[in-house]
């Protein structure tokens, strides 16, 4: 499977499921997973058991099937345990690039590399009920596999709060706690809720569907946060909407700016994807794409450190919403 369908299929289906109601934990935030002493429990989303995962001593070499996962072991100062990933082109972190080894994708893992790397773990996620058999074959060739629900988390701080998760697995639980309290109270401070928010339309068509996120998907609730509305998003759920162009173009008459254009880096690039968009009054309005840390390989910052960090993507948008001008972390002007 191509990263870039992949990334989307990841992002598609943690806003259109239908999720059980975790059991209470420690988490202030977080809905599935939770620390016991030197444990992490890992709650299913789909209903499975929960898995346990015992914590004897600092792990030293980790496979991180997802970029995400890097985001939060360099915020510990920990990239150097990432001794392989899935997808290497498209890590965003240099320092990971130039010393990591590229595992390939989970339809075909180089098992001999996996297994003559000993790692003392390999952290995975799965997009349905129904586990990947690639898992079952890594445990069974003596890896230590863990499947976390990281992608699947709604709120923006609960997907900070995996740092917990982390901190305990390298041994810094402690810096940990530390950073995510500092980046909780920060991201607060940071929100606003207007009485007249910023009209936002968001996203391209992919494979001729236009997906708008549901009222209470990350995205949308990072732009909430931030002052604005997601114009189409439904209130109260987490699963997209399907829209057509035509209904696209009656929001583009209402939106203050347009967020997330895809791949489109400029504004003639956004009026090459469909015949209408030229005629959109957006266009006449800021455009912003959260590609400013985007690499070559087609590696993304927005997805690797904006889990860990989104009191950074939070106060972009703020700006963006307001008209400031300043240096930005994760998004660029679309020209």
């Amino acid at each position: 499977m191509k990263r870039p369908f992949r990334l989307f299929l990841l992002l598609l289906l943690s806003s259109c499921m239908h999720r059980p109601a975790p059991a209470p934990g420690s988490m202030e935030y977080a809905q599935w997973f939770d620390i016991q002493g030197n444990k992490v429990v890992i709650t299913s989303p789909y209903g499975a058991p929960a898995d346990t995962l015992e914590v004897a001593e600092p792990m030293r070499s980790i496979v991180c099937m997802s970029s995400s996962y890097i985001g939060f072991l360099d915020a510990l100062g920990c990239d150097s345990v990432v001794t392989a990933v899935s997808g290497l082109n498209y890590v965003a972190d240099p320092q990971v690039r130039a010393h990591a080894k590229d595992v390939g994708y989970d339809a075909a893992l180089d098992y001999e590399m996996i297994v003559n790397l000993h790692p003392d773990l390999l952290l995975t996620y799965a997009v349905s009920a129904a586990e990947p058999p690639y898992i079952q074959k890594l445990r069974d060739l003596g890896i230590r596999t863990a499947v976390i629900h990281e992608h699947l988390e709604s709120h923006p701080l609960a997907r900070a709060e995996y740092i917990k998760l982390f901190g305990l697995l390298t041994g810094r639980k402690v810096e940990a706690d530390s950073l995510f309290a500092g980046i909780r109270d920060r991201y607060l401070s940071l929100v606003v809720h207007p009485d007249e928010p910023v009209n936002v339309l968001v996203n391209i068509p992919y494979a001729d569907q236009w997906y708008i996120p549901g009222g209470s998907n990350y995205m949308t609730r990072l732009i909430q946060d931030a002052g604005g509305e997601v114009l189409g998003a439904v209130p109260g759920q987490n699963q997209s909407s399907v829209i057509s162009v035509e209904k696209a173009f009656e929001y583009a008459r209402e939106a203050d700016c347009w967020l997330n254009p895809g791949w489109c880096a400029t504004k003639a690039q956004l009026c090459s994807v469909h015949p209408l968009f030229s005629e959109f009054p957006v266009l006449e309005k800021p455009v912003w794409n959260n590609t400013r840390q985007a690499t070559p390989g087609g590696g993304n910052a927005f997805w690797e450190t904006g889990p860990v960090r989104p009191d950074r993507i939070l106060e972009d948008l703020r700006a963006i919403f307001d008209g400031r001008e300043v240096p930005m972390e994760y998004y660029l002007s679309v020209k």
